[in-house]
């Protein structure tokens, strides 16, 4: 019998904690501006998992970010912690950097990256998808 992964995390605080159950969908790292100003950085390391895999405890807030997204964060200390949108139904995107241990997910591409800023690039070889990578 094969044991399932967990990965667990939460904000700054600890009054908001998650964990993912299974393997993500994928990992990826974000170079939009939305991304950028809500989490007030060049880039945010995605892991997308279905809902069914996550489990979020304590009170966490909701952001509508745009008509088709929101952004979950700690009301307490502001951390950023999960995005879901109306265009990746059924899914939710967990913040790598919230992870206890985020060594574990390595991004597999960057998407927006056409957005990118130009003083931030990653020593990598990842694919680059200029905007939203294709869904297959």
């Amino acid at each position: 019998m094969s044991e399932t992964l967990i990965f667990e995390g939460g904000c700054q605080c600890g009054a908001v904690r998650w964990r993912a159950s299974g393997a993500p969908i994928m990992t990826a790292i974000c170079h939009c501006s939305m991304c950028r100003r809500a989490h007030s950085s060049p880039a945010v390391a995605w892991a997308m998992f279905s809902d069914e895999q996550v489990r979020i405890g304590g009170q966490a807030k909701s952001y509508a970010s745009s008509g088709e997204a929101r952004r979950g964060f700690c009301p307490h200390c502001g951390t950023q912690i999960f995005f879901t949108a109306s265009y990746i139904p059924g899914l939710i995107d967990l913040a790598i950097g919230s992870m206890d241990q985020p060594e574990l997910l390595a991004p597999q591409f960057h998407y927006w990256h056409a957005r990118h800023l130009g003083w931030a690039e990653f020593a990598d070889d990842l694919p680059r998808h200029p905007e939203f990578p294709p869904q297959g």
